[in-house]
């Protein structure tokens, strides 16, 4: 027991001696938690206190979030990230522990507190500063009156060791002049401030050495201040923008793990200005050490030749695969090839029924065009008139040789000879077959040829062979247009000038009429009134269709014009120009082998067989004849089956030949009931013949004659106007309407519309009554009461003529959105269906403008190269010289390149969307086809100037920008192209991005530039390119950053906003484009 108690009373010493061992640490804790380090240099102690002097700076953030919301958030977007990649020291305070060191332990005490902080940066970016200077207002420490060396640069005091310091506090600066020296490796101690503030990530803030030579504190910018010899070079002195304080920025070609440390590049690796740490240069790329970036020049020569190469290759084998392609799938001779060959032994040899062995054989697909349309016309059918009975008798040999043949497409037995369209449905090819393009062929060519060989054999059957088509076929009717006008005057407006006077009569279904007449007569202006697009001119009488008050817009859909311009497609080939207007007129629900068919039949008739597959031809690349080229421009209306086709002068330019095989097609579609109406100058006697009716008008649009063809020179003869032998009818009375053959009756040309209205009884005008009272006498002129005319002053014809402009202006714009019942019956192919259309259109003109597609990307990637090359990555405004040339470069480049999208199309446009085509499917499809573009020149053009200028920013940011920057130029040089004429169109693309970006580079205190700079799209270009660069740049960056930007007025949260009006306006553009599409038309 008396050891136990011995041995418990042994520890009491023990615990006794903790406790006091215990108790006398217990003060050193607290000075720990106080960090006074100077009362124990205790180095034990030193992480603690490292550890709690970086969380009061790191709680610093807390402190200025608000104020940095409020002042700096055009340049922070978020607090915490670009307080961590500024001063995230985790893991490594070293420099904090030294300076503890160093200190001797006060080093809360030296360090500025909140308010001091907001002091030091609300000088840089306070009101009145420009942030290029670093000089602070006086303060308590420094000022005029107390300027201690704390208060140099590089230098900073300690307070009171009595005073505490609240890093936290915001509103009071403390006094601090106490223990001023120099200030520790890793911070800065600005001028005029006593305190010091930790260098951000990305910088080298060592401690400075006296430069004997230059007399500097190196590798910092300042000196010691004369007559004090104790004085010695601090630490880092500022950190502003890197334009006045690149001295504190890691080096170029090095980077700075620590704000103390500074290491060399390694070779393989490069260190731009500012870096934390290396990067890996790219394949192929040679980074020596120090190297400051990498050289991306070979990846660009790389793609430039890879870029070359591959455009070559598509400007060389576009077209050539393009029409291969289609003669691949389109040629239809060599599916046909044998059934033609057994065709022409069964007429030959008199193997088919109701034909004589000895007539001539049918003409193929192969023969000759001009004898083939040498045949007489031929309705396609006939009418039924059969009974029942007859319909059920039993068929000719003809008949069941046709019938075998439908049940077998593929048969070599020779083709169906039946003609019409009673079974259309059943001639087609079933199933699978109806899609293959050889299939239809066959089918359209089949029917060609029976009605070839009808057309032969037509004078020479029999009776019974007549009774037989009437019995099995129908005729194909198309619905019919009359129409009679009665006393049509059309005046222009403004100026009371007569363009057609009192013309009175009508033109009839099946028939062919020739408008004919001197030079001013008006004939133009008479077949743009039949059909509707007189504009700018009051017309009085009326106009009746089936003699019905009705507009003959509601007739639209089956009225084809053909205008006196050749407007065809000079990039597509003879067979796609009438293959798009048969597929976008003709009625929806008609099958696509009736359309071959169709299609097939303008060729053939129109004499195309043999260059189908050719270029029509523009005015750089030679295509088709000019003959072949004007009877395409009337197979565009053909393809259409028109009830009313309306033609001027489709026989200029045509030899006698070509023009009698047009006319021969004409009288074919007569045939079918089509009312044919035509200017025609100075036809043939053998042409002249083919007309059915003729329509003479003198000068002043006054009517000569109307009426048949056949009977105008009985008509004259009467007159006592007889025409010479080898002189044509039309030609000699032309020549008098015109003056220049005097008649050898006493009848004048004035008199000759006078004659004519009393011939038929028609009102005469009262100015022309001296004309009647002078029938019988000889007149040589004018009566001069009649010639006379009131005397304008010269405003007055000013305003005359102004107002004439503004009725003609509204007139068109009326017209083009003049709107009428459609009383057509035909449903033609609605806005989806004509977009597929003319995408597919559109598509075959890109490719085979390849070559200028690849001249466009060649001068992007020598302009994205140059341009890169030349404006290298100013880090102190992120590049914003470079995109500045980028914006006009490309806007000027591409608005360029998209004027040809509209300006080339606008006659043809025009004339398609008077034929009822719908525009906004053009619309679409034209800036569908551009989308391509869209895409792929940013690509094009990145792909040289980011390689070349090796910005900080990603690919990805730069095409976003530059992808929607290319789709507002896009649209804005829609409504250029549209509007204006393509000199002035050109004019505007080059003026128009060189003046909006001057205007968006005005500075600050521009006033009302400045305000006009904010809606300028180059400005919202510019500013999404330096956000997405400058949002690359953090750590001892911000300053600068937040600098560049104030000076820009730009905000890193517009990025968005900015991408997003560059979108709206290229959506605006296009609305505005389209608006102008359809509202300014020059008809």
């Amino acid at each position: 027991m008396s050891a136990v108690k011995i041995s418990s009373i042994c520890w009491v010493p023990h615990f006794l001696l903790f406790l006091v061992v215990v108790l006398n640490l217990l003060p050193n804790a607290f000075c720990v938690d106080g960090d006074d380090y100077s009362q124990t240099g205790n180095p034990a102690f030193l992480p603690i206190i490292t550890d709690m002097i970086y969380r009061r700076l790191s709680n610093l953030s807390v402190v200025f979030s608000d104020d940095i919301k409020d002042t700096l958030s055009f340049c922070i977007k978020n607090v915490n990230a670009d307080w961590t990649g500024a001063f995230n020291f985790e893991g490594d305070l070293d420099f904090i522990t030294n300076c503890i060191k160093k200190t001797k332990g006060d080093v809360t005490q030296r360090l500025c507190t909140a308010a001091e902080i907001k002091f030091y940066f609300s000088g840089l970016f306070g009101k009145g500063t420009t942030g290029q200077t670093h000089y602070l207002k006086p303060n308590k420490n420094c000022n005029l009156t107390s300027w201690t060396n704390g208060c140099e640069p590089g230098w900073g005091c300690s307070t009171n060791p009595n005073q505490k310091v609240d890093l936290s506090n915001l509103k009071d600066m403390p006094l601090r002049t106490h223990d001023c020296q120099p200030c520790c490796e890793g911070f800065f101690c600005p001028q005029g401030l006593t305190c010091m503030i930790p260098c951000p990530l990305g910088s080298y803030c060592p401690s400075a050495k006296l430069n004997k030579t230059t007399g500097m504190c190196t590798p910092y910018g300042y000196q010691i201040p004369p007559g004090q010899p104790n004085h010695t070079c601090g630490g880092a002195d500022a950190w502003a923008p890197v334009v006045t304080s690149s001295e504190i920025f890691c080096a170029p070609g090095s980077y700075c793990p620590r704000t103390t440390l500074k290491v060399p590049c390694s070779s393989g690796h490069y260190c731009r200005m500012g870096s934390t740490s290396q990067l890996s240069c790219f394949k192929l790329v040679t980074c020596h050490p120090n190297t400051a970036n990498q050289n991306l020049h070979a990846y660009g020569i790389m793609l430039i030749v890879a870029v070359t190469t591959l455009l070559l290759i598509i400007v060389n084998c576009s077209d050539q695969a393009l029409s291969t392609r289609e003669k691949k799938q389109l040629n239809p001779e060599k599916p046909l090839q044998g059934k033609h060959e057994k065709l022409h032994k069964h007429v030959k040899g008199g193997k088919i029924s109701g034909f004589k062995a000895d007539q001539p054989k049918v003409s193929g697909a192969g023969k000759s065009q001009t004898e083939a349309a040498s045949l007489p016309p031929m309705p396609s059918g006939t009418s039924s008139a059969s009974s029942d009975k007859a319909k059920k008798k039993e068929q000719s040999s003809l008949t069941k040789m046709m019938r075998a043949l439908e049940d077998d497409p593929n048969s070599q037995e020779g083709f169906n000879l039946e003609i019409g369209d009673k079974n259309i449905k059943k001639q087609m090819p079933k199933g699978k077959q109806l899609h293959s393009h050889s299939q239809m062929f066959k089918y359209a060519y089949g029917q060609i040829e029976k009605e070839k060989a009808m057309q032969q054999h037509q004078n020479n059957l029999t009776f019974s062979g007549v009774i037989s088509m009437a019995t099995d076929t129908d005729v194909k009717t198309r619905p019919v247009i009359e129409v009679a006008f009665k006393d049509l005057t059309l005046t222009l407006k403004g100026k009371k000038k007569h363009l057609m006077r009192c013309v009175t009569g009508k033109i009839m279904p099946g028939r062919v009429s020739a408008v004919m007449g001197p030079s001013g007569a008006g004939k133009t202006t008479f077949l743009s009134a039949l059909a509707g697009k007189a504009t700018g001119c009051t017309m009085t009488g009326s106009i009746l269709i089936n003699g019905k008050n009705e507009p003959i817009h509601s007739y639209r859909k089956i009225i084809g014009f053909v205008p006196q311009d050749d407007i065809v497609h000079g990039n597509l080939t003879v067979e796609e120009n009438l293959r798009f207007s048969a597929r976008c007129r003709l009625s929806a629900d008609m099958p696509k082998a009736d359309k071959v068919l169709v299609i097939e039949r303008v060729i053939e008739a129109l004499g195309l067989q043999t260059v189908r597959d050719s270029l029509v031809g523009t005015v750089e690349k030679r295509g088709i004849s000019g003959g072949q080229r004007k009877r395409v421009n009337v197979g565009l209306e053909m393809v259409m089956e028109p009830s009313l086709l309306i033609l001027d002068e489709p026989t200029s330019g045509l030899d006698s030949s070509s023009s009698l095989l047009l006319i021969r097609a004409l009288r074919r579609e007569a045939l079918e009931g089509v009312n044919i109406c035509m200017v025609v100058h100075q036809p043939s006697y053998a042409l002249f013949k083919m007309f059915d009716d003729l329509i003479l008008l003198a000068k002043g649009g006054l009517t000569v004659y109307h009426g048949s063809a056949k009977k105008v020179e009985e008509y004259f003869a009467g007159l006592g106007i007889t025409v010479p032998e080898r002189v044509t009818p039309p030609d000699h009375y032309i020549d008098i309407l015109e003056g220049i053959v005097k008649t050898s009756s006493n009848v004048t040309h004035e008199q000759l519309p006078i004659r004519w209205m009393l011939h038929n009884g028609y009102p005469i005008p009262r100015d022309m009554l001296h004309y009647a009272d002078s029938i019988g006498a000889t007149s040589t002129g004018l009566n001069p009461s009649a010639a006379e005319s009131t005397e304008q002053s010269f405003a007055g014809d000013l305003w005359a003529d102004v107002i004439s402009n503004v009725e003609l202006q509204r007139d068109h714009i009326e017209h083009n959105f003049l709107k009428s019942k459609d009383l057509s019956n035909r449903r033609t192919p609605g806005v989806s269906r004509q977009y597929r259309y003319f995408i597919g259109r559109v598509c075959k003109q890109r490719l085979r403008e390849a070559r200028l597609q690849a001249v466009d990307y060649l001068i992007l990637l020598l302009a994205g190269a140059c341009l890169g090359t030349l404006a290298k990555v100013d880090d102190e405004t992120f590049g914003s010289l470079g995109y500045t040339y980028t914006v006009i470069a490309v806007s000027l480049l591409c608005k360029i390149a998209a004027l040809r999208s509209f300006t080339q199309d606008k006659l043809h446009y025009w004339r398609e969307s008077e034929a009822g085509i719908s525009s906004l499917a053009y619309f679409l499809s034209k800036d569908t086809a551009d989308h391509f573009n869209t895409i792929v020149k940013p690509l094009v053009y990145l792909s040289m100037f980011y390689f070349f200028n090796s910005p900080r920013s990603t690919f990805a940011d730069n095409y976003v920008v530059l992808l929607c920057l290319v789709y507002c130029v896009t649209g804005i040089a829609y409504i250029f192209a549209i509007y204006f004429a393509p000199g002035p169109a050109q004019l505007w693309s080059v003026l128009l991005p060189v003046v909006l970006t001057l205007v968006a580079n005005q500075g600050q205190d521009s006033g009302l530039v400045k305000r006009l700079g904010y809606l300028c799209y180059p400005r919202w270009a510019m500013e999404a390119f330096v956000i997405a660069n400058a949002e690359r740049y953090s750590g001892v960056w911000l300053i600068t950053r937040c600098n560049s930007l104030l000076e820009n007025d730009y905000d890193l949260g517009h990025w968005g906003l900015c991408v997003e009006l560059l979108i709206l306006t290229g959506i605006l553009s296009r609305f505005v484009a389209f608006f102008l599409l359809v509202t300014f038309q020059k008809k």
